[in-house]
């Protein structure tokens, strides 16, 4: 009677009319056999690294990192952390370079995007130019704005000194002040062309009709855009957004090639700084503590995406 019972529990958990994610493996359970390699290689380079970077933030590590050598301290090495003024430095900074680059690329992204929709003759001559900084490595941009941005031969300087707009030129980011400003520019430089290609992409979904009526309705063009456009593009502007923000919090070389996370940590975000930490003055167990952290909020931000991208699978099998 009990395994009458639990099998009749099984299929109602697993009843196709139910949802969840048992569902969808059960439905496509044969499925599986033919990405089992595939899983058996993302256990070992990524699962693998995961539980030992998890493992190695509970440790105290040699330089060496003789693993013999470690020894056990166990929540000693977040406690370290959260009482460090540097950490929360870092993580001011971190959000500042986050949502500073995420929104701003958003809405130059979102503006040129409503901008190159429209047909005018040399648009997509104006495209390709626009798309250049997302498609040129961000080793060479990197290296490219620190030209411009230096204080003795960059071109910004030497024109401000030219206009008589300055005295000499500006230290952008040889200055605590105006070195974190100065790297967000460059991030948005690079990134705005990503939201772009993503908001014209959503622009190509608004039907055409509905802003035909509501403009035969005599809807302006901001009442055809809020009432209109905008709610058709909610969820392509999540999902952009989204994707930006795990980009940027998880942001590398533009940073660490330009500044190296100076001057005084003024430019330091969490992953140069877990870098530092690691392979500058090898605290293997710090940086590992700082990683998981890192890794708990990515996490969240990509649960966050998996429901948008599942929102809009829903309203697709709906409409």
């Amino acid at each position: 009677m009990t395994i009458v019972t639990g099998k009749a529990e099984a299929r109602r958990i697993l009843q196709p009319g139910k949802s969840g994610l048992l569902r969808k493996m059960w439905e496509h359970r044969a499925d599986y056999a033919y990405v089992l390699p595939a899983i058996a290689v993302m256990l070992i380079v990524i699962a693998y690294p995961i539980y030992y970077t998890i493992e190695l933030s509970f440790f105290k590590t040699p330089p060496g990192l003789q693993l013999r050598d470690k020894t056990f301290i166990g929540f000693d090495n977040y406690t370290t952390i959260l009482a460090s003024r540097v950490f929360w430095k870092v993580t001011w900074n971190t959000l500042i370079w986050t949502l500073g680059s995420t929104l701003i690329s958003f809405v130059l992204g979102f503006a040129a995007a409503l901008a190159l929709h429209r047909d005018f003759i040399g648009r997509g001559v104006l495209r390709a130019i626009l798309i250049i900084p997302w498609v040129i490595s961000a080793v060479a941009a990197s290296y490219i704005w620190r030209w411009i941005y230096h204080s003795d031969f960059g071109i910004i300087g030497a024109v401000l000194v030219g206009l008589g707009l300055a005295d000499r030129p500006p230290n952008f980011i040889d200055s605590v002040s105006t070195v974190l400003p100065s790297l967000i520019v460059v991030n948005i430089w690079r990134e705005f062309p990503f939201a772009m290609i993503m908001m014209m992409a959503g622009l190509q979904t608004v039907p055409e009709q509905l802003l035909s009526a509501a403009k035969v309705d005599g809807a302006s063009a901001w009442q055809r855009f809020w009432h209109v456009t905008f709610p058709h593009l909610r969820n392509v502007s999540t999902v952009t957004i989204l994707l930006l923000a795990v980009a940027n919090f998880n942001s590398f070389i533009i940073p660490w090639i330009m500044t190296g996370g100076g001057p005084s940590n003024a430019s330091h975000i969490w992953i140069t700084h877990i870098y530092e930490l690691a392979f500058g003055r090898q605290l293997w167990g710090v940086a590992s503590a700082y990683s998981v952290l890192l890794f708990l909020i990515l996490m969240t931000l990509g649960y966050f995406y998996v429901r948008a991208l599942s929102g809009n699978e829903r309203k697709e099998g709906s409409a």
